[in-house]
């Protein structure tokens, strides 16, 4: 067996090739993050078959995507290790604090001799696209809170009194209404019914000349600070809030073509929209990497560490949170939601309360049993059906 150790980075590569029988066929050596680079390593393999082949690097994110591609593509047997194994690896055999590149791709050969190790499945086409906008969605909704967080610091500034006078600051009539009226003074000076006609249009109704008028003589009597630097931040704001708004809608309307592609049979369980679904495939992937229902809990961090040691035993330990997070915050807004749109969830969930757990404790039960659930739906291919 050769195998090839690959320590990732952003521009190059450190690489080593020794057999099983602890040869050196090429010692360290560097390639670049391109396809001179990727080639030399290619040619730097001894003629074997590719059977007898084990290509292993961590994952780090983004940076090793290329060259991952590129393994697959040539088929080589690609093992992907987790970077907490590595390094509790590199912990366990030596006491000296010392790490380089060229000492870790080593390493990664060590850790691929001594560990039965499944090589890495090239997930669809659809998961692999699928994860990457779920991600790209939840980074432009991180950028999102941050404006909708600038636009209340804006309005504490400007016109503190609005919140207690509209359901929400961030709400579409609110928003329509700071918009053609970017300051205390303008809102305060408007002209009622074109006001009252802002507001009833882009509130559906709900708002008219009662809440037009309620507005206008609070901002008269504001201690709101005007200025233009202010309500030029403020219209640029609403702007950027529009902008996301609008992209990922984009963002989400992809997704459900993939999703609608893909027909899983997880939209079939109570609580799970595309929304949702689309993480939890997208974090998943390849379904057959996990033989079993704990081993996706472990991947999603779902599980409770445990501790015992001598006649101890560690009692209420927490869950331990690795593994990927997106994933463990969707199976538990999924969880829920689940608790209660189903009734045997539902009661899952109180028999946890009646036991005196926390709702949060109660919930993250219920996630575990979500997995289970999952994990068959995903491995038979079949649709959740309710318990009556």
């Amino acid at each position: 067996m050769i195998y090839i150790g690959i320590d990732v980075a952003k521009d190059k590569h450190d690489c080593i090739i020794i057999s099983s029988d602890g040869e050196i066929i090429r010692n360290s050596f560097t390639i670049k993050n391109n396809l001179e680079g990727f080639t030399n390593l290619l040619q730097s393999i001894p003629d074997v078959p590719k059977n007898e082949i084990r290509v292993g690097l961590e994952a780090t994110g983004h940076y090793s995507l290329n060259i991952m591609n590129f393994i697959l593509e040539h088929q080589l047997p690609l093992i992907v290790l987790n970077p907490l194994q590595t390094n509790l690896f590199r912990k366990a055999h030596t006491l000296r604090k010392s790490k380089t590149d060229k000492i870790d791709a080593r390493l990664i050969v060590f850790m691929m001799q001594s560990g039965n190790f499944k090589p890495h499945s090239n997930v669809s086409y659809h998961l692999s696209e699928l994860k990457s906008l779920t991600r790209h969605k939840s980074r432009f909704k991180k950028t999102l809170a941050k404006y909708r967080i600038s636009l209340c610091r804006i309005l504490d500034i400007m016109f503190p009194e609005l919140e207690e006078i509209v359901y929400s600051i961030n709400q579409k009539s609110t928003y329509a209404m700071l918009k053609e009226f970017p300051s205390k003074d303008a809102l305060a000076s408007a002209h009622l019914t074109r006001l009252t006609n802002i507001l009833r249009k882009s509130s559906r109704g709900k708002y008219g000349v009662e809440k037009a008028l309620l507005i206008r003589t609070t901002a008269a009597s504001s201690i709101g600070t005007d200025s233009r630097a202010i309500s030029f931040e403020l219209t640029q704001t609403l702007s950027m809030i529009e902008l996301y708004n609008l992209e990922i809608k984009k963002i989400e309307r992809e997704i459900k073509l993939i999703m609608d592609e893909l027909c899983s049979p997880i939209l079939s369980v109570p609580g799970i929209s595309y929304g949702l679904g689309s993480i939890i495939l997208a974090e998943i992937g390849d379904i057959s990497r996990f033989d079993t229902s704990s081993k996706l809990l472990a991947f999603a961090g779902l599980e409770p560490s445990t501790y015992q040691s001598g006649k101890f035993n560690g009692t209420e330990m927490k869950m331990v949170k690795r593994g990927s997070s997106y994933l463990r915050w969707a199976l538990l807004e999924a969880a829920r939601l689940i608790a209660i749109k189903d009734t045997t969830f539902r009661a899952y969930y109180l028999k946890k309360k009646a036991e005196g757990k926390h709702h949060n404790v109660a919930t993250s039960h219920v996630a575990k049993k979500l997995i289970r659930v999952l994990h068959h739906l995903l491995t038979t291919n079949t649709v959740y059906v309710p318990q009556v």
